[in-house]
């Protein structure tokens, strides 16, 4: 699926299921909240906190995906094209670090 496919396809969802986009403030609250749903996960199962037996049937994949609903659903409430602005973005970094990770002892 392209970046403009989910786009499109979450804003019909919006309008058909969720009625209407929740307000900037609070879609960028709920961000928040998803992401930090993801930091649970990956400080437990990745990193070096315990993963608690309730925690265990946290599913990553879900998570990663609630994350980038939202993030949609903000691109498309103000928007932001992300195809464009991922392009956009990608150039910028290229220019900036084309050398930068290369060069990076502590990468090798």
């Amino acid at each position: 699926m392209q970046i403009s496919d989910a786009q499109k396809q979450i804003d019909e969802w919006i309008k058909k299921y969720g009625v209407r986009y929740f307000n900037e403030l609070t879609n960028t609250a709920i961000l928040m909240e998803e992401v930090g749903e993801v930091a649970r996960i990956m400080a437990r199962r990745f990193g070096e906190q315990s993963e608690k037996e309730s925690d265990k049937q946290n599913d990553l994949e879900d998570e990663l995906a609630d994350v980038l609903f939202v993030l949609i659903c903000i691109a498309n409430q103000t928007g932001v094209n992300l195809e464009d602005a991922l392009q956009k973005n990608l150039i910028k970094k290229t220019n900036r670090d084309s050398s930068r990770h290369l060069n990076n002892t502590k990468l090798k």
